[in-house]
């Protein structure tokens, strides 16, 4: 015998509409119960999520400044000396030769640099210095200039040697300062 299509065997029972129905409805009836108590959740959870959000500040916009330099003193002008102010004690007459080649030693920082003795060759005293930057003994005399500051040597003897430095006042100007160096003693240790 053939219903819908398919052949059945006299005997034996397939499985019908009734045992379909009867499966659907119990997995419908707990399926419901747990989808009640996952709404129940999701409308709660929606319920305290509700924030307020403040709104945006307004922007302002800057007013233009428009600069007016009348009546302000210049910065760059260079500063009159007034009678009993310190620009006016400037010694002027000071100043570095720029004109002049640089000498070796004057590449050097004076903190650099080490007296490490002296020579007398024909009665004229001549210092040696040591620059530990570049590893070399130089010979200098009175006159000849050392270290960044137009440093001048005015005297060497057994002690060491003094010289005259030219540094910039702050004022516009020079100032001289008076700086040494002292022989190294023998214990000290040279690179």
């Amino acid at each position: 015998m053939i219903r819908g299509g398919s052949r059945v065997r006299p005997g034996r029972r397939v499985p019908g509409l009734g045992s379909l129905v009867w499966v659907i409805l119990a997995t419908s009836g707990c399926s419901e119960d747990e989808l009640a108590d996952l709404r129940q959740y999701v409308a709660e959870v929606k319920a305290n999520q509700r924030i307020a959000v403040e709104p945006l500040p307004q922007i302002r916009t800057a007013e233009p400044f428009r600069f007016d330099p009348t009546g302000l003193k210049d910065p760059f002008a260079i500063i009159e000396s007034v009678p009993g102010s310190d620009a006016s004690r400037v010694d002027h007459s000071v100043r570095p030769d720029l004109s002049r080649p640089r000498e070796p030693l004057e590449n050097f920082e004076l903190d650099s640099l080490r007296m490490v003795g002296i020579v007398v060759i024909r009665g004229q005293v001549w210092g040696l210095i040591h620059a530990a930057d570049d590893d070399t003994v130089y010979r200098v005399r009175v006159g000849d200039h050392l270290g960044r500051n137009f440093g001048r040597i005015v005297h060497i003897d057994e002690d060491g040697l003094e010289l005259v430095e030219i540094i910039a006042d702050g004022l516009g100007g020079w100032q001289e300062r008076r700086a040494a160096l002292r022989l190294s003693q023998g214990d000290d240790k040279q690179k």
